[in-house]
């Protein structure tokens, strides 16, 4: 199959096999291969997340092992948590580009405990989508940081959306759409950004 290739990981509370995780599986095939992985807390049934270290070191596992079946470029995409583990991992791989689907920048939605420091330090290309109703990562402190990265980041909203950027019935009543509307705008984001940094890296 042509374009890229996407390597799927999940957020700290929801494993490969959640519906949310397979819904996007199915959507991201239209744009490329996608492969979903576990971390190893997850496939043994513990709900407290392994400690960091341990979670990139399965990620880049997870990574490698994909490399062999592949041999395009490789975009590591991430709900939530497993966002900022391929952002980490990214430190040390060289990936054609991150999608982080809801990225946690503030622990616990603490403002004063930000996960930003991976951020300031990379260098690969990355996407945000965030829901700005995602209390994980408030848009003033997600801007601030964005403006003092080295990366080339870009941001795709989605209006009304929480940290899974699903929308209100509310929400979606006034403004006259589907989930699915919101998602397949999602999806033509990432499409586009996916095309561009992959044709970007292949001219390196």
């Amino acid at each position: 199959m042509s374009g890229p290739f996407l390597l799927f990981a999940p957020g700290a509370g929801a494993p490969s096999t959640h519906p949310w995780m397979q819904k996007w599986k199915g959507y991201l095939q239209s744009i490329g291969e996608v492969a979903l992985f576990d971390y190893d807390y997850m496939r043994e049934g513990r709900r407290r997340p392994d400690p960091l270290p341990q979670m990139i070191a399965a990620h880049r596992q997870a990574l490698a092992q994909f490399r062999e079946k592949v041999s395009g470029q490789i975009f590591l995409i991430g709900k939530s948590m497993g966002g900022r583990i391929g952002c980490h991992v990214a430190l040390e791989e060289k990936v054609a580009g991150l999608i982080c689907l809801g990225y946690p920048l503030c622990g616990g939605g603490d403002r004063s405990k930000l996960r930003d420091k991976v951020l300031r330090e990379l260098q690969t290309p990355i996407l945000f989508v965030q829901g700005t109703r995602d209390p994980l990562c408030p848009l003033d402190l997600l801007a601030e940081v964005r403006s003092q990265m080295k990366a080339s980041n870009f941001l795709h909203l989605v209006e009304n959306g929480d940290h899974s950027l699903r929308i209100t019935k509310r929400g979606l009543q006034v403004a006259g759409e589907t989930q699915d509307d919101v998602d397949q705008r999602i999806l033509a984001a990432i499409g586009t950004f996916a095309k561009e940094n992959e044709a970007d890296r292949s001219r390196i």
